[in-house]
């Protein structure tokens, strides 16, 4: 039995108390951070993220809110994220505020070592990206309807 080449599979909730414990250090510059939507929850599955736009882009000084689910497969599949506060992004639904897999590579090519934290500053970068940092977005302050929610 060789040690060397063993892979440690951290169960998900030990995964999801790190992450936590790091959402509530504070993650780099501050323009990112999340932690739980409900203490009380056991099963540490919704989550809050925000996002501060970009410096240089149609976001700059905008605050967006999110909502992440950890199912029970996470950390193995991605969670759902979903912004609450409206948004113009290429990767997000324009009705539902739905980050689409398919349209967000992180989501689409997912690994077990990414983190909600990567997921948001990714979406941060995204913001700043050729594409999204010019177009034109909801009046701030204006939200998806929670009626939508999956």
């Amino acid at each position: 039995m060789t040690m060397g080449s063993a892979t440690v599979v951290v169960p998900r909730n030990f995964r999801l108390l790190e992450e936590l414990e790091r959402g509530e250090k504070g993650i780099g510059d501050g323009t990112v951070s999340y932690g739980m939507d409900d203490g009380d929850d056991i099963f540490m599955r919704s989550w809050t993220g925000t996002i501060i736009g970009p410096l240089n882009s149609v976001h700059e000084g905008r605050i967006y809110q999110l909502k992440l689910l950890c199912d029970k497969d996470y950390p193995d599949k991605p969670p759902t994220v979903r912004f609450h506060s409206r948004i113009n992004l290429t990767c997000v639904n324009p009705d539902t505020g739905l980050v689409e897999g398919k349209k967000f590579q992180m989501l689409s090519n997912w690994q077990r070592e990414y983190t909600m934290e990567h997921i948001l500053t990714q979406l941060k970068k995204e913001m700043a990206a050729p594409p999204n940092r010019k177009l034109v977005q909801p009046p701030e302050g204006t939200f998806f309807c929670a009626a939508q929610e999956d």
